[in-house]
């Protein structure tokens, strides 16, 4: 992680028009290397963007507080907005220069709940990326323990301009 930061003002968020002009590899590498923000969303889950590669990306992160549900549990949306992340990041490593990628629909499994402050990688694995749409799937783990805590899938639609 190098340097990522977060927008404060609507008007420096990159925008489309910054992401379509360079490949997706290129715009996720501009990300970790803090070049380009890192979606605000990220601040208030508690993840950070930790590695970039050619149809394959980590977030590490850890739940707070501020991520339980009434019953005393993480929130399903925590699990599922970092698979999200970590699924769809990997696809658009792989997508070509004048294209958006965006979620169509995901899948989660939980496995195990994931106890306060526990230190996580969410990775997400492209399987497949054509032309109107990329597949991935995803994985959350314990840094410390080495735990599967939540598995996923996705599909993206690659949308080209």
């Amino acid at each position: 992680m190098n340097n990522q930061y977060f927008v404060e003002r609507l008007e420096d968020i990159p925008g489309t028009e910054v992401a379509l002009s360079m490949s997706g590899m290129d715009f996720m590498l501009k990300i970790l290397n803090g070049e380009l923000p890192l979606a605000n969303i990220a601040r208030g889950l508690n993840f950070k963007l930790s590695s970039v590669e050619k149809g394959i990306v980590s977030f590490t992160g850890a739940p707070t507080l501020d991520h339980f549900n009434p019953m005393g549990m993480i929130h399903g949306g925590w699990y599922g907005t970092l698979l999200d992340s970590a699924m769809a990041c990997a696809v658009q490593t792989l997508a070509p220069r004048g294209t958006l990628v965006t979620t169509l629909e995901y899948k989660i499994n939980i496995i195990r709940p994931i106890s306060l402050n526990t230190q996580i990688e969410a990775k997400g694995t492209s399987d497949h990326v054509g032309r109107s749409t990329g597949v991935a799937r995803g994985s959350i783990t314990g840094i410390e323990d080495g735990k599967l805590y939540a598995t996923g899938s996705t599909t993206c639609i690659i949308m080209q301009f």
